[in-house]
């Protein structure tokens, strides 16, 4: 288990298509509260997602030493993850400087920065054109 201080008051933060994470760690015994509803119950019971968002702190052993408090919008469940994963990765480097190389190289500092293309005009949406009739 590598050794994370925490600090006060400080905040991670995770973006991912249309979703804003703001991640907030502290000591504890590894819960998680994502606007103020239970990790569990807001991820719809879906076990996945809560995997996508501990990956980071399973890899440092710290799964269930510290507790998780998060607030996000926008996006979907999916998107929602990731900026959680994005935040507690940036956060766990501001505690530690030391797994900045660790988290680096496993993907987890890298933010996905794909988002959704421009409507064009005369296009129906970014790339798809009415239909065309020769006669």
């Amino acid at each position: 288990m590598i050794k994370v201080i925490l600090k006060k008051k400080t905040c991670g933060i995770g973006k991912r298509k249309q979703a804003v994470a703001s991640v907030f760690l502290r000591p504890g015994k590894g819960d998680i509260s994502i606007n103020k509803i239970p990790g569990i119950k807001y991820f719809q019971h879906n076990t996945n997602y809560l995997n996508i968002i501990f990956e980071p702190l399973v890899i440092l052993d710290l799964k269930n030493h510290i507790d998780i408090i998060i607030k996000v919008k926008g996006g979907g469940l999916v998107g929602q993850s990731y900026a959680i994963q994005l935040g507690i990765a940036r956060q766990l480097c501001k505690m530690n400087s030391k797994v900045q190389p660790l988290l680096k190289s496993f993907g987890f500092l890298t933010r996905d920065s794909r988002i959704k293309e421009r409507k064009k005009y005369g296009l129906r949406k970014a790339r798809k054109a009415p239909q065309y009739s020769k006669r």
